[in-house]
């Protein structure tokens, strides 16, 4: 017998540590705004539903650290900023492949790969954060991936098996790709409904430069 799947507001699970309106920092692989568009569009009226709130492209973001309870005022950001480039001058720009949207009980996400280099990313920002000195409970991806929609009030009543099975009639491309040449530093906050951020800093990577 298939498992159900039971769906949970996001933003109630995440609330219990990181409550609405709380700026905390993170560390974002950001997509450029047409690779943003050609995650998000295929997928925008699937996800348009009671319980899911579709997140925009301008808002679309791959963790590498949320950097649970610290904010801007209690780090040396330019002290931080600086401990990441130099590890970033070291790495070489690469591009994450992501596939189709998958439903999960708090969001529907696609996920990505190779997951080798974004993982040293995420070691090297948390390593660079403890560093700073300033307390904070790491929350590392664990692998790449971002959120086309997050569940919110009324997610009891999302039927996953249905949106599974209108995210499986998107004709369509089965992946997109995002260029990573660079790593951001933002103090991000939510409403109890969508995630924004303020944007702190923009790290290159070595010889960071538009793909031929």
């Amino acid at each position: 017998m298939q498992k159900v799947l039971r769906v949970e507001d996001f933003f109630t699970r995440v609330g219990r540590v990181w409550p609405a309106g709380r700026r905390d920092l993170h560390w974002h692989l950001l997509p450029t705004e047409a690779e943003a568009r050609a995650l998000t569009v295929p997928y925008a009226e699937v996800v348009s539903r009671p319980g899911l709130q579709p997140v925009p492209p301008q808002w679309m973001h791959c963790t590498l650290l949320h950097a649970v309870g610290a904010g801007r005022s209690a780090v040396d950001t330019d002290g931080l900023v600086d401990t990441v480039r130099q590890y970033a001058q070291t790495v070489t720009p690469f591009t994450l492949t992501f596939d189709r949207p998958a439903v999960g009980p708090v969001a529907v996400e696609i996920s990505g790969w190779p997951g080798q280099p974004f993982a040293e990313l995420g070691t090297a920002v948390t390593e660079a954060m403890t560093g700073s000195g300033v307390p904070f409970t790491a929350a590392r991806s664990r692998y790449p991936h971002m959120s086309v929609a997050y569940t919110t009030e009324g997610a009891e009543d999302v039927d996953a098996i249905a949106v599974k099975a209108s995210l499986a009639d998107v004709a369509g491309p089965l992946s997109a790709t995002v260029y990573v040449d660079r790593l951001h530093l933002v103090e991000q906050w939510h409403d109890g409904a969508h995630i924004t951020w303020e944007p702190l800093a923009e790290v290159h990577l070595a010889g960071a430069g538009a793909p031929a």
